[in-house]
């Protein structure tokens, strides 16, 4: 059953947009955190469609012309892909798999770019066979390799991804537009330039322009606008020294959302209007004409439309610490043990006591670095059987889930207008047991 209730949100800014809360519950879809729990079990996690739309939507009224390409690594699934190809997006895809998938929810292949810094024969082969946009080269070998596979009397259209040498992220594994790390070829030392005089010489490819990602949790515009001078720059090289001007720039995503209350996301809209801006000024101060601008943002898409629902399994108080353990962990959400990242907790599906306490967050894992969220406030009356929900779940969570211990991930339900629907279903015990052949030898 449904309930509308009227009150929104406390620190709104992290959870999905129909987010409401009425004695202790909270409603997401117009659906309550308890009988969503009750219906679909926990591990749960959420995700507001609504909210995934008018984001897609936002991004199209501050970017117009700008062709917007989902980061499927961020979250992917058939149902998702229908959301963003009805809202007008493409999609960045890393893998075979993830272009499998994207095919088969219809997405058409002129509307997917392929990256990927070690990409394998066969995903290059699937690239070309089902048509895709665009091929992101990521190293010199690639440039031949891939060339070889294309067919006679056809071109396979294709950038270059480069190395600004620019640090940006919230996390050092998450920075890739630095040198000396596995993605893309340095402006500085002329790899790039190298790669695109070579994939200019190849007869089946067709380079159309630069790419670049400086990595992710960006919450300012800056890093890219210094990216921007540095690119335009390249790009007028390019032309003087070889009379290459390649029509598009890719920007790659990376844009920062919020994960507790008081932070605050990138602003698309300030993003948009001093990008461009800078874009302009710089191709003017070297007459070069404006490129066509690509952006690929994946967390700020389905990130904050997302919430994990848990529930409590033990509290155990020790000499320094209250241990809250719940029925995931780090399987399903291994960014705070990767990142260190935090998030907000909330208990959900009752009123808490008045007075709080400072607990610990941990999974049901066998690794003592199974903790979800450290030192955070929650009521002091938690007790197991409660419910916990964790906002801004919607990425780089179920996408990065794991089996350890032999345990299924969660399902993934998605909610509008007081309905759900599984989009992906929970992971079973037979269905792990379904892969080991049984053979002793």
């Amino acid at each position: 059953m449904s309930v509308r209730l009227a009150e929104p949100v406390s620190d709104a800014a992290v959870w999905p947009r129909s987010t409401r809360e009425h004695a202790g519950d909270l409603t997401i879809g117009g659906l309550t955190s308890v009988e969503l729990a009750e219906r679909f079990g926990t591990p749960l996690y959420v995700l507001d469609e609504q909210h995934v739309r008018d984001t897609c939507r936002a991004y199209r009224r501050a970017l117009p012309g700008v062709e917007i390409a989902y980061a499927a690594k961020a979250f992917l699934c058939r149902g998702l892909v229908g959301w963003l190809r009805e809202e007008g997006f493409g999609l960045d895809v890393c893998s075979a798999g993830e272009l499998a998938l994207a095919t088969l929810a219809g997405m058409p292949g002129e509307r997917i770019i392929l990256h990927g810094n070690a990409k394998s024969a066969d995903e290059l082969r699937a690239a070309l066979r089902l048509g895709v946009g665009r091929i992101v080269l990521d190293n010199p070998a690639e440039i031949a390799r891939l060339a070889a596979l294309v067919a006679p009397r056809q071109r396979q259209r294709v950038m270059v991804r480069v190395v600004p040498g620019i640090e940006a992220g919230a996390h050092h594994a998450i920075r890739t537009g630095g040198e000396d790390q596995k993605f893309g070829l340095s402006i500085a030392r002329g790899d790039a330039e190298d790669a695109v005089l070579r994939a200019m010489a190849q007869p089946h490819l067709e380079p159309t322009g630069l790419h670049c990602h400086l990595g992710s949790q960006i919450g300012s515009v800056r890093p890219w606008l210094a990216a921007v001078a540095t690119l335009v720059e390249f790009l007028a090289g390019l032309r003087d020294r070889h009379g290459i001007v390649l029509p598009e720039l890719n920007l790659g995503g990376g844009h920062g959302i919020a994960y507790r209350g008081g932070e605050h996301p990138l602003d698309i809209e300030a993003f948009a209007d001093d990008v461009r801006r800078q874009l302009n000024r710089r191709c003017a101060l070297y007459d070069l004409p404006v490129p066509r601008l690509i952006v690929e943002p994946g967390r700020a898409i389905t990130g904050p439309a997302g919430v994990a629902l848990y529930r409590v399994l033990v509290v155990k108080r020790t000499a320094h610490r209250v241990f809250v353990a719940v029925d995931g962990g780090m399987a399903d959400n291994p960014r705070p043990a990767l990142y260190g990242a935090r998030s907000t907790v909330r208990l959900v599906g009752r009123p808490g006591a008045a007075g709080t306490r400072r607990v610990t967050v941990v999974g049901r894992y066998c690794e003592s670095g199974d903790v979800l969220a450290a030192d955070v406030e929650l009521p002091e009356d938690v007790h197991p059987g409660d419910l916990l929900a964790m906002p801004a779940a919607g990425a780089y969570q179920q996408s990065m889930a794991s089996t350890y211990n032999l345990v299924g991930r969660p399902p993934v339900v998605a909610v509008r207008d007081g309905r759900s629907r599984v989009l992906l279903r929970r992971e079973g015990i037979e269905d792990l047991l379904a892969r080991d052949t049984g053979s002793e030898s």
